[in-house]
């Protein structure tokens, strides 16, 4: 976005300068202006984004210092969690009667987190501006993305806004504990995981050659046992090839990285995570449960239907299910209903496709979502807590079989050598 250098002067006339990062000159002086500046030089800035001074502070305020802002493109600085218990509070101050720019400064006071800190102040001044709540939260699309603003947007024309903050709050509530539930499933077996290659690379590349040299020493030019050989012929390629086999892991994580941001390569991988064996079921109901809470809650906000599977499909979280919710709302143009391309996506279930039928015929079609994110959320949980109890002991079984291979075929040759020189000395007692 062009960045606007400015010169302006303030209610008492003094002088001041900056930089404000806004799409036109027009809209840069229309900034100025809201914030109760009086601009005399508005040109655009060439010069390097580090060198920019920023926003002017506000009229009467005093600067407490210098604040360096890196922003990295594609983070926010602000946590989901922390968006939640912020939407949480916003919602219980105003639904308790505080008039909504209060309820922001109070929060502004408390909050922890500089980002949302600094973002929470700018939303106070754009209200005392003359802006609304929503077009405030639009000029922060990194933190607040198009479901919270038109939900937001649907509340101020409703007259609710205290109801739909609420609705908010246990939306991002609800999804803050279904993917921490999906986390704490896959934690276990992604440590496991880690562990067992850790002691592998430990085992082969430092211990094995170890005991290679004590039994060329020991047992001379006697052979070994198969599986023995086969364990240190294993351990000579990995300890060789060790910085070869770390760089190549590194290098295709980030060739994965990079083809995930692919149109191509996210549709693939959104495929492949909803057909694996285990995962998948899993995937596919967490997708649907969030489908199916984002599109109840926005139509029960009173967002229009178009627009709030626009929303949905931008904010699914896989392509397949975007897909599909495309298919729905080209449909819903046409003056269609939701159910038939929900049927033929074959993305959705049975009883999904059901519930969904019964929500449009009988006028409850949100109250369906929700009854039916409710119960998706439910087995999602069930299915993690089977899978988290299955996973146990099989990687322990893994990771047992894989270290006690490697012991196993260490003390072969141990136990041949012992025999050999037990033998001699019996018959010699004889």
């Amino acid at each position: 976005m062009p960045r606007y250098s400015y010169v302006a002067m303030d209610s008492r006339g003094k002088e001041t300068k900056g930089v404000l990062e806004v799409a036109s000159q027009n809209e840069a002086i229309n900034r100025l202006k809201e914030m109760g500046y009086f601009p005399t030089k508005v040109v655009e800035d060439k010069g390097k984004a580090k060198k920019s001074k920023g926003a002017p502070a506000r009229p009467g305020q005093k600067k407490k210092g210098m604040s360096i802002n890196i922003e990295i493109p594609g983070f926010s600085g602000v946590k989901s969690k922390t968006l939640s218990v912020f939407t949480r509070q916003l919602a219980t101050l105003v639904d308790a009667g505080l008039p909504l720019l209060r309820g922001l400064r109070v929060l502004e006071k408390q909050e922890p987190n500089p980002t949302l800190k600094r973002i929470i102040g700018e939303l106070g001044y754009s209200i005392e501006g003359g802006s609304t709540f929503s077009e405030g939260l639009a000029q922060h699309p990194k933190v607040f993305n198009r479901l919270f603003v038109n939900m937001v947007k649907a509340g101020e024309l409703g007259g609710v806004l205290e109801v739909v903050l609420a609705r908010l709050a246990e939306f991002m509530e609800k999804a803050e504990k279904i993917k921490g539930k999906v986390k704490a499933a896959l934690f276990y077996p992604v440590a496991v995981m880690v562990v067992a290659v850790g002691v592998l690379a430990v085992l082969l590349v430092f211990v094995v050659p170890k005991f290679k040299a004590i039994f060329a020493e020991m047992l001379g030019g006697a052979g070994l046992p198969a599986f023995t050989e086969f364990v240190l012929g294993i351990s000579d390629k990995v300890a060789a090839n060790f910085p070869a086999v770390m760089i190549g892991l590194v290098v295709f994580f980030i060739l994965l990285s990079i083809f995930k941001k692919t149109k191509f390569g996210r549709k693939v991988v959104d495929i492949v995570k909803l057909k694996m064996p285990a995962l998948g079921p899993v995937v596919s109901k967490v997708a649907i449960a969030r489908f199916t809470r984002t599109l109840g809650t926005l139509v029960s906000s009173g967002v229009p239907i178009l627009q709030a599977l626009t929303i949905v499909k931008e904010t699914s979280g896989n392509v397949v299910i975007g897909n599909a919710v495309a298919m729905v709302h080209e449909s819903v143009k046409e003056g269609e209903t939701i159910t038939a391309p929900l049927e033929a996506s074959k993305v959705f279930p049975p009883m999904v496709v059901s519930m969904v039928d019964v929500g449009e015929q009988t006028g409850a079609l949100p109250e369906m979502l929700m009854k039916i994110a409710d119960n998706y959320e439910e087995e999602v949980d069930n299915a993690v807590s089977a899978m988290t109890s299955l996973l146990e002991p099989i990687m322990i079984v893994f990771l047992a079989v894989v270290v006690g291979s490697i012991v196993i075929a260490l003390f072969m040759p141990l136990i041949t050598l012992i025999d050999q020189l037990g033998g001699p000395s019996d018959t010699g007692g004889e």
